[in-house]
């Protein structure tokens, strides 16, 4: 785990070259994140220091592996993304309430005992990147809702008529006109 800590108080210069290769098992990946790294993640920033404030700008970059949100197969997108975030030493809650968050404060990050947490970082960035709902492809054609077959690979024979249950009711009078005919 120190390849993920960040120890700040090494910093002697104003600005440092910061460049790690960090292996996807150490990621404080969650279950519930929607995604898994699936190769060594680059991290490489320039870390500019003034006074206890610190700011990174840099790029991290990876394979990261998602489920297609219509046909769930797998999918390995790589990711290569920009980053500019603050730091500001971390303060205990003054129960200041609810307070708006607004798009500033999207960069804006904390750290505690003069170390920043780059797994943090990284899997914050990896989630900010995710889409909404990942697809494999922009045409891609989902499961058949019948027999689950993925409508990408193979065809399906079911039948896909759909009649809104709301509607049942009038069914009965359109039946009956077809009888007058």
């Amino acid at each position: 785990m120190p390849d993920l800590l960040l120890d700040l108080s090494h910093m002697r210069e104003a600005r440092e070259r910061v460049d790690r290769t960090l292996d996807p098992s150490v990621l404080p990946v969650d279950d519930q994140a929607g995604f898994s790294v699936r190769t060594p993640v680059h991290l490489a920033f320039d870390l500019f220091k003034d006074g206890s404030q610190f700011h990174l700008v840099g790029r991290v970059e990876g394979v990261l592996t998602l489920t297609c949100g219509r046909c769930l197969e797998e999918m390995t997108p790589p990711v290569d993304l920009p980053f500019d975030l603050l730091y500001f030493p971390h303060k205990d809650n003054v129960g200041e309430g609810e307070v708006e968050v607004e798009d500033d404060d999207l960069t804006v990050a904390y750290y505690r005992d003069d170390e920043i947490d780059l797994g943090q970082l990284v899997v914050e960035q990896f989630l900010l990147a995710l889409p909404m709902k990942p697809l494999c492809r922009e045409s891609c054609r989902g499961l058949c809702p019948e027999c689950g077959t993925n409508l990408n690979t193979a065809t399906c024979s079911c039948v896909r008529t759909w009649t809104d249950p709301r509607l049942e009711g009038l069914k009965s009078f359109l039946d009956k006109d077809d009888r007058k005919v």
